[in-house]
């Protein structure tokens, strides 16, 4: 097993709380306005005349370009350091957030909310500072740290969705847009807090026993590997097409907008608890029975959700117990990861993982809108992510937690 690098890479203030603490901003301030796109998506396609479908369809490429884009921005990240990589995204994301109030066609807002924000999402997200936690804090810290940074992305969800929502019905969607954008541009002061030191002659020398691509090939002939990134598929597919589409399903069953943002609101707020509890469990109990207990916990709340009439009172519960369940999956799988193959590409290998993730969001949210366009429904949407959840419950269940043995490195 490669040796797996530690705090020592920070040093004067960026200590290991700092260094947690500058992460979990970035996670706030990055995945908060990303989490409230799903309520524009009614005021947006009225503004134009459009259906469901068009916004939809840059949403989905949006998730399949963060994705596709984070393995690649993971690698930048392994090689140069979180610094550079997320100040470029939080970028690009501010300039796709702006450009989304100027698009006037399908064609420019599949360029802006689609290509724009979703290359800017891969350079800018909590992804990539989960591969700088690997490698800046020591390992009792490490699954704490990857659950409180999923737990402060999902607070960052309970504060923007209700501001989106007061922010629209204040200022209409262009102007609110320009607010996120320019929110968005604080990753980059925060991501200073990341920044560490080239490493030690002999931990650079350990570190190249394994080049970028045997990495790579490593991980994908890995049987554990590939279950990991199938269970993760379903996580995007559930997640993304929720965060999307559930305001409007709940304004088609006659709820309001305010109930539609504090819905999601809920999902963030007890995801903290769930992200905690998932980062906490998981230095006691094996991380592939966590994955499998919450992938089938979201399969059975949303069969019940879908069996009970539409009420305000139930769309909360749901919401609540859906929070528990939403991004728990981030530490145990993370966590996986860093225990089959180490810390040295970390970064890149979970957005690996990360992009069967996005590949999953991509088709939740397309065919979310698609099929809704087609039937007037959602209903076979629902009922396949039911399917997915328990299908991705049982592929978590014969993951190998350990470490990969690396024969060829050896013997050289």
């Amino acid at each position: 097993m490669q040796p797996s690098s530690s705090l020592p890479a920070s040093s004067g203030w960026r200590t290991p709380a700092v260094v947690v603490a500058c992460g979990c901003a970035i996670a706030v301030l990055g995945f908060g306005p990303r989490s409230s796109l799903g309520l524009f998506l009614t005021p947006i396609s009225s503004g134009h005349g459009w259906g469901r479908d068009v916004l939809a369809l840059a949403f989905a490429i949006q998730m399949l370009l963060w994705g596709a884009g984070q393995p690649l921005a993971g690698a930048l990240a392994d090689r140069f350091g979180a610094v550079p990589v997320l100040s470029a995204g939080a970028l690009l994301y501010a300039i796709g957030l702006v450009a989304m109030t100027y698009a006037d066609t399908p064609s420019a807002m599949h360029l802006s909310a689609g290509v724009v924000i979703g290359f800017g999402l891969a350079g800018s997200s909590f992804m990539v500072v989960i591969g700088a936690f690997g490698k800046l804090l020591p390992p009792q810290w490490r699954s704490l740290a990857f659950g409180a940074g999923t737990a402060a992305g999902s607070f960052g969800q309970f504060l923007f969705s209700p501001l989106a929502v007061i922010l629209v019905d204040r200022f209409g969607w262009q102007v609110s847009l320009q607010i996120l954008a320019a929110i968005v541009c604080l990753v980059a002061p925060c991501a200073i807090g990341l920044a560490s030191a080239p490493p030690a002659p002999a931990t650079r020398a350990a570190s190249q026993q394994q080049s970028l691509s045997q990495a790579l090939a490593e991980a994908l002939g890995h049987r554990s590997f590939i279950l990991l990134g199938l269970g993760y598929f379903t996580c995007g597919f559930q997640t993304f097409f929720m965060t999307v589409h559930l305001p409007a399903y709940l304004a088609d069953r006659g709820l309001s907008a305010e109930v539609s943002g504090w819905s999601l609101a809920l999902i963030g707020l007890f995801n903290i608890v769930g992200a905690f509890g998932a980062g906490w469990l998981a230095q006691f109990m094996p991380k592939r029975l966590i994955l499998a207990f919450i992938y089938f916990g979201r399969a059975l709340a949303i069969l019940v959700y879908l069996l009970l009439p539409p009420s305000v009172a139930g769309t909360l519960v749901f919401s609540a117990v859906l929070g528990l369940l939403w991004l728990s999956t981030v530490p145990p799988t993370s966590g996986l990861v860093a225990v089959m193959f180490g810390t040295r590409w970390l970064t890149m290998l979970f957005g690996v993982t990360f992009f069967a993730h996005q590949l999953g969001g991509f088709l939740g949210v397309w065919l979310g809108g698609v099929l809704f366009e087609r039937t007037g429904s959602y209903d076979t949407i629902w009922w396949l992510s039911i399917l997915l959840g328990v299908m991705a419950a049982l592929v978590n269940l014969p993951i190998s937690e350990k470490p990969v043995v690396r024969t060829a490195a050896a013997t050289a």
